[in-house]
């Protein structure tokens, strides 16, 4: 049964090709959304990126005839600017100072002007759906790159038995996936299983796994078959700090990259970085600082100098912005924190890997600070789940503290 499904301006920043996303149904945009869209476009960074993306698309489907009345696209739907001509004013329990009511006014418009079809508000916004259901109009998150829960997994299984007698499929083992026999640790690699290359007494820059699951993450990201790994945990497990020395003896010692790029998101958790005084370097030096706090405790550890740091030509730390619309060879690239990422972004970094580059995405799914993601709806859970079982991808949960008993303990009960 064909629907009408009006979307929020959220779901197009999120995902700029989410016109495509509805099949034969009928999609609504209200103009209001459009107005929003065009405030966006002049935004640095990916939210102008994808505002632009949609405008240029709106503007091409203009060739197909009148957007107000609807056109053809290519999902065999259609899609259509609404327009309120008949207005005269605002219902008294919505403003007409606030965008968000403007979009649930038309909603209202359009359930009222098509009552035989069913009408959908679509919006990453919690709150915008809270208040769709209290005005009686039935609202549902953008669900296309939503990860199912049970796609996630943990990167190992653990097996009472003799590995001679493993059954992997059975098991249902996926490539690059751990299998531990008590004391015993195995990687189901093409095929096989392989007994893992590193345990506590492996020396990585310093620093020793100090848990089985640290030997498992290390095992994952000193193997350059690996293109791509994604490491999810709680804080204080060391997802980052193994990722970085993992990365300094890959380039310094195996020589086997070039470089190294240590990244992540600028996701404030209140005001936004336009608001801080200083240059473009100084303002990300908070989001950043946390990135070299543990190369100095790398650097300390192995006995070399972090004083000149910046003058190093292997290592760069820098913002997640500078490393798009680039072209990527032969580096490890660390991407923390990329549990605030969309799946467009992250999508957007990894198409960007030249040859003979790794990727690894680092991540907590319960401490998401941007306000349109949700553990399943994360750049990192998507990638995670779609790049199961691929023979150059490998995944990890880490869930064993160890920065502190306290801070495992804070992770826990808070």
């Amino acid at each position: 049964m064909i629907k009408n499904y009006v979307l929020d301006t959220n779901v197009l920043i999120h995902d700029p090709n989410a016109i495509h996303s509805f099949e034969d149904n009928n999609l609504i945009i209200p103009l209001p959304v459009i107005e929003e869209i065009d405030k966006l476009k002049g935004r640095p960074g990916e939210i102008g990126m994808s505002a632009r993306h949609v405008a240029r698309e709106l503007d091409d489907l203009r060739k197909n005839g009148k957007l107000f009345k609807g056109v053809r696209i290519n999902s065999g739907g259609t899609l259509r600017v609404e327009v309120i001509e008949d207005f005269k004013e605002m219902p008294r329990f919505l403003s007409d100072k606030v965008m968000d009511d403007w979009i649930l006014f038309y909603t209202m418009e359009i359930i009222r002007k098509s009552p035989d079809i069913k009408t959908i508000l679509v919006s990453k916004d919690i709150n915008m759906r809270i208040k769709a259901d209290a005005l009686g109009i039935e609202a549902q998150d953008y669900l296309k790159d939503k990860t199912d829960e049970m796609a996630l997994f943990k990167g190992y299984i653990e097996i009472n038995g003799d590995p001679q007698n493993f059954d992997p499929v059975k098991n249902k083992v996926r490539e690059n996936e751990f299998v531990k026999f008590d004391s015993k640790i195995f990687r189901f690699k093409n095929g096989k299983l392989i007994p893992i290359s590193v345990d506590q007494n492996t020396n990585v820059w310093g620093i020793h796994p100090l848990n089985f699951e640290q030997s498992m993450a290390l095992d994952l990201l000193l193997d350059p078959d690996l293109d791509l790994v994604t490491l999810m945990g709680i804080a204080g497990t060391g997802k980052t700090l193994l990722s970085i020395a993992a990365a300094l003896e890959m380039v310094t010692n195996a020589k086997i990259y070039k470089k190294i790029t240590v990244t992540r998101p600028v996701i404030p958790m209140g005001k936004d970085i336009g608001f801080l005084p200083g240059s473009a370097e100084e303002k990300m030096k908070p989001w950043l600082e946390p990135i070299r706090d543990n190369l100095e405790f790398l650097f300390d550890n192995a006995g070399k100098s972090i004083s000149k740091i910046d003058s190093l030509n292997f290592l760069q730390v820098e913002a997640l912005s500078y490393t798009r619309g680039r072209t990527i060879p032969h580096q490890f690239i660390i991407v923390d924190e990329s549990q605030n990422l969309t799946p467009h972004e992250v999508k957007t970094i990894i198409t960007r890997a030249g040859v003979g580059t790794k990727i690894v995405l680092t991540g907590d799914i319960s401490q998401i600070d941007s306000p349109y993601l949700d553990a399943f709806s994360n750049g990192l859970s998507y990638v995670t789940a779609k790049f199961a079982n691929q023979k150059i991808a490998g995944h990890l949960t880490l869930s064993i503290g160890v920065r502190s008993d306290l801070s495992t303990l804070a992770s826990e009960i808070l």
